[in-house]
């Protein structure tokens, strides 16, 4: 269906995105435990120094990793046994440092998706030998509560007071609208308002930035929309290119294999499912490698284009 913004129209398949943002909140996601803080994982890329940073963890059902896939298909592609009803996806924010920046791609939980649930990343920045006061930009993929509540916490105090933060335009205009809160179910309104409140805390220093431009020299937004009407991935320059993914590609057993899946947190499967094939397409194509949020830690892998599909290589 369609959602209409003003002059713009985000097409939702709303049922799903709904339901699966509430599961995401609440229950549907269930953090079965606190990982031990992983890394950092440290190496250079180009011009750039990189950290992959942890969060923690989350337990995904498989019933949200793909709905429309038969759970042992599912379970069967991630090695896990037939009746198995979660899968581990990892928090792993990128920490950027270029000159005197410092960038971090995304915040985490924030600690408020429920116990165990991430909200660990302004330790494992201590961890990379930074004071959280030395971020100097946050640059998002999207807004969903994993990516964006670890921003400012609950208390109101902002997590990385010095820092400038980016996000694509119309995944700001998306979530900032006034009225969103009433288009969404009852269960809905809780996130939808702090994720709400996030942004209005750091709105005096927002800006933002569309598909196709650099997000700062040497990093190109990539328009990956689908699994938010606004969700973007990015490319660093050096060497065949290095691709951070965000949500576009969540687990990479499943999705290298069947592109076409839908996730059960992606708003427009069918536009996301065409995105996901594009930046497999341009990572297989440039032998480029690639950097998952939600990835094994620390989230690093290539594509291989075999059979109309894709061979996930770790690494």
């Amino acid at each position: 269906m369609f959602m209409s913004q003003g002059n713009d129209f985000i097409r939702l398949d709303r049922r799903k995105f709904l339901a699966a943002a509430s599961a995401l909140v609440a229950a549907g996601i269930l953090p079965k435990w606190a990982l031990a803080l992983a890394g950092p994982h440290t190496f250079t890329h180009g011009a750039f120094d990189i950290a992959v940073l942890s969060d923690g963890a989350l337990e995904l059902p498989l019933s949200v990793i793909s709905p429309d896939a038969k759970p042992e298909d599912l379970a069967a592609l991630l090695g896990l046994a037939a009746d198995a009803q979660t899968n581990p996806a990892e928090i792993s924010p990128v920490l950027v440092s270029s000159g005197t920046d410092r960038i971090l791609f995304d915040t985490g939980t924030g600690g408020m998706m429920g116990p165990g649930a991430g909200g660990q990343l302004v330790e494992s920045v201590k961890a990379a030998g930074l004071g959280p006061d030395a971020i100097t930009k946050v640059i998002f993929t999207h807004a969903h509560p994993d990516h964006l509540w670890g921003t400012v916490s609950a208390d109101g105090t902002h997590l990385f007071p010095n820092a400038s933060y980016h996000m694509a335009e119309a995944e700001v205009n998306f979530w900032s609208a006034s009225d969103l809160a009433t288009k969404m179910p009852a269960d809905m309104t809780d996130m939808v308002n702090n994720t709400q409140k996030q942004l209005t805390a750091i709105r005096d220093k927002m800006a933002t930035f569309t598909p196709g431009s650099e997000v700062v020299p040497g990093i190109a937004v990539i328009d990956t929309a689908g699994h938010t009407p606004g969700h973007v991935s990015f490319e660093l320059a050096g060497g065949d290119g290095l691709i951070l993914t965000g949500d576009a590609i969540t687990v990479p057993a499943v999705f290298f294999a069947h592109p076409e899946w839908k996730f059960g947190f992606d708003a427009d499967g069918d536009l996301a499912g065409k995105n996901r094939r594009m930046l497999l397409d341009m990572a297989a194509a440039g032998k480029k490698q690639m950097l998952g949020y939600h990835w094994p830690f620390p989230g690093l892998g290539r594509a291989e284009a075999k059979d109309g599909a894709f061979v996930y290589v770790a690494g």
